[in-house]
């Protein structure tokens, strides 16, 4: 791979995946293709970022498919290393951000899970050396801890985020959505309708960050297929609840569809009073 690396000249830009892509995966291809001289896509299913009750065995994969769909879209170099290539025996060097932003929702329902996700974006950037990086604001406290991660690591990587990508009926698009069975694909809906809710009652002028907390709670247990984890109104960099909706926050949901854990999200825009 460094000798790979060398050869690309100009600039370079990195699409970190786990594999199974989608059309949001295809997405930050696509903007690194147009946005780089060269683009260098992964595909590692990273077993430091899985808990031990987690689908890690189970995670989909299909590489054929995945080397196809990135050759279409013009992709230079597609890195797949094996678990050893990443994390010789004795491995020690964990990369971390401490702190509120990785203890709070993600990180409190899965323990070390960012700890696996900026260790291993760490070392990636370290064999790749990206001018550019590409993450979906799907993940949206990953995405900020990886930006901290960056800024404390002093990597000269720029992080591009970009825009969540929907189905038709609103539904994120996740790897994970091909757990879903057709009924609870269905019920997987209320996250995204939820979400529509909320944003349309801050549209309205609603500014008590506990009322929208609970209109959100209230619409998906009211779904019977659906176990909430977390409803959170947060501040889009600290990630620290509010309660007043005076700035733009982020609305973050998680729960489990049958035995599927989805995330989702949306930032929350005040309506600004002039006079």
């Amino acid at each position: 791979m460094e000798t790979l690396r060398s050869s690309l000249t100009g600039s370079v830009g990195t699409v970190p995946t786990m594999g199974y892509l989608h059309e949001g995966h295809l997405s930050l291809v696509r903007r690194s293709v147009a946005g780089n001289d060269h683009t260098v896509a992964w595909i590692f299913v990273n077993p430091t970022q899985f808990g031990p009750n987690e689908d890690l065995a189970q995670y989909p994969r299909n590489e054929e498919r995945d080397l196809k769909l990135l050759d279409a879209e013009g992709v230079d170099v597609v890195f797949i290393p094996a678990p050893d290539d990443v994390y010789p025996p004795g491995f020690d060097e964990w990369v971390e951000v401490r702190g509120s932003i990785t203890e709070r929702l993600e990180g409190a329902h899965r323990p070390g899970h960012f700890r696996g996700v900026t260790t291993v974006v760490a070392r990636m950037f370290r064999i790749i050396q990206p001018h550019r990086a590409y993450f979906g604001r799907k993940d949206a406290q990953q995405l900020r801890v990886v930006e901290k991660m960056v800024e404390e690591q002093r990597l000269a990587v720029e992080i591009v985020a970009m825009p969540i990508v929907r189905e038709e009926d609103g539904l994120a698009m996740s790897s994970r959505n091909v757990y879903l069975s057709p009924e609870e694909r269905r019920a997987a809906l209320v996250l995204s309708r939820a979400l529509q809710l909320a944003e349309a009652s801050v549209l309205a002028g609603e500014t008590d960050a506990g009322r929208i907390r609970a209109k959100t709670e209230a619409l998906i247990v009211a779904e019977p297929l659906a176990s909430l984890d977390y409803v959170s109104v947060s501040d889009p960099r600290t990630f620290e609840e509010l309660t007043t909706i005076d700035r733009p926050a982020l609305l973050l949901v998680a729960a489990r569809i049958g035995s599927t854990r989805l995330i989702d999200n949306v930032l929350l825009q005040p309506v600004l009073v002039i006079g």
